[in-house]
């Protein structure tokens, strides 16, 4: 026996639109410029228009109106009522084109442009990547067939710090060849230039440039080779007694050593790989500040003319098939939903941007140790979003102001309670203990217990762990390892 029955429940669930929305506020300027870049080619109804060319229509659309409007007054009531009866003769399932693309104002996207901005090309230097400066090395070797087959498979497999990504054992296997040929080829293209590359760790690396080093330093090889793990644990004392050597030798061989390079294969990369772009810029304005953002190469879009017109032609309009209404029908929403999406992100930046600006005020009027402690609902609430939101516009995006260039995520952090009462950003206290290791005695470190002290005669009540945990945070070793010989 079948049971019918009702239950109310509640699903949250996203519109096309929404998606969309999602996906694009998550993008950073330059890959929104691809993705809408990619867009202009799979969509016919998607055109891009340049600002001299917006301009222009604007002025014939005038021109137009101007002149549809005398000609309306010289019509007579015959012609209006044919046009009704025209219009009655139209099926009932057939799509209002003319209402859907006629609506400039809603569907087409222009962002303002600085006409005083200089616009040109960067022109980019030519760059030799790392395998390439490698594999003109390994071609001038005298070497034969199957050890250049090696020699390529080795450069192909180092990483972007210049070590050798998989092991002497694997490669062999996947080339069939003896694991003392590679073995062999590998010797040769660690001593390439850069000195040390291909090498399997950091010890082999600092091992193989000390022996290209001339003159060479036997103490600072040997030191290397048998006690490497003491040294750079920093266990001189240990080094000293097995070696019986006086504490100031050490110190040469430490000299010599910190001259070598730990990551040959730095120096080689593109020029978009290192440079941030921002997404937004701050700019001081008297008493206030101005947001800006820096879309001005971002594809303007709007709904291709020539379909435009196409689709208003009520004769042409009668005689498509099914099959092309629903496929320009499908386009045309997709192209709507892309153009509203853009213009929805845009006003989402701006407003979260100017909500941190209110809420970090001294922050940009005054600097860095000036910030306070802000979360992600701080700005959703003041904004009426949700804190999704607000994490997506932040994440991955960087702000230009007069103290440098920010990540958005930068101005959120967490409170910690002073003694007197006031809140204060984590964030300060990282700077704080920044600026206590930078001004420590490099022979004498501070431990994290000291830090944890001083911070609390500061009135930032700080536990030891707490000290700890921010150091590790910002990449600062232990104090033994930060003691210097």
């Amino acid at each position: 026996m079948v049971n019918i029955s009702q239950r109310l429940s509640q699903t949250l669930k996203q519109s096309p639109q929404q998606v969309l929305l999602s996906s694009l506020l998550q993008l950073p300027v330059l890959m929104l410029e691809q993705k809408l870049k990619m867009e202009l080619e799979t969509n016919p109804l998607l055109e891009q228009v340049d600002e001299m060319d917006m301009e222009q229509e604007q002025l014939e659309e005038e021109e137009q109106e101007m002149e549809l409007e005398l000609k309306e007054e010289d019509k007579n009531g015959e012609l209006k009522e044919k046009e009704e009866e025209e219009a009655e003769e139209i099926e009932k399932d057939d799509i209002d084109w003319e209402a859907i693309v006629g609506d400039e104002e809603s569907y087409e996207y222009r962002a303002p442009r600085d006409d005083s901005e200089e616009r040109f090309e960067r022109p980019e230097v030519s760059q030799v990547t790392l395998q390439e400066n490698l594999l003109n090395q390994l071609h001038m070797q005298k070497l034969d067939e199957q050890h250049l087959m090696i020699g390529e498979y080795i450069i192909w497999n180092i990483n972007e710090d210049g070590y050798l990504s998989c092991s002497v054992e694997v490669i062999a296997q996947n080339l069939d060849v003896a694991t003392d040929e590679v073995e062999k080829v590998l010797k040769i293209i660690q001593h390439f230039e850069p000195v040390g590359i291909a090498a399997r760790t950091l010890q082999e690396c600092l091992l193989i440039q000390l022996e290209e080093r001339e003159p060479r330093h036997e103490l600072a090889i040997q030191i290397i080779r048998d006690d490497f793990d003491d040294f750079i644990n920093k266990r001189y004392e240990k080094i000293t007694k097995k070696l019986n050597i006086m504490l100031e030798q050490i110190k040469a061989a430490n000299d010599e050593i910190m001259h070598l390079n730990p990551k040959p294969g730095e120096g080689y990369f593109s020029y978009h790989e290192n440079v941030i772009i921002p997404d937004i810029t701050v700019e001081r304005d008297g008493h206030d500040f101005t947001v800006i953002l820096n879309d001005s190469n971002v594809p303007h879009l709007r709904i291709n003319n020539r379909y435009k017109n196409i689709l208003l032609q009520k004769t042409s309009s009668q005689q498509q098939t099914k099959e092309a209404k629903e496929f320009v029908k499908k386009r045309l929403e997709s192209a709507r939903w892309l153009i509203n999406s853009i213009h929805q992100r845009r006003l989402t930046i701006l407003r979260v941007m100017e909500t941190i600006i209110q809420k970090q005020r001294e922050f940009f009027e005054k600097g860095k140790t000036f910030i306070k402690p802000m979360i992600l609902k701080d700005i959703a609430d003041e904004i009426g979003m949700d804190i999704s939101t607000v994490s997506r516009v932040t994440n991955g995006k960087y702000v230009q102001t007069e103290h440098g260039v920010f990540e958005l995520k930068y101005f959120f952090s967490e409170a910690i309670k002073r003694d007197d009462g006031e809140d204060v950003s984590n964030r300060r206290i990282k700077q704080r203990i920044k600026e206590i290791i930078d001004g420590e005695d490099p022979h004498h470190p501070l431990n994290d217990q000291t830090i944890a002290a001083m911070l609390k005669s500061e009135g930032a009540n700080v536990a030891r762990r707490t000290v700890a945990k921010y150091r590790e945070q910002m990449m600062v070793p232990v104090s033994r390892l930060r003691r210097k010989i």
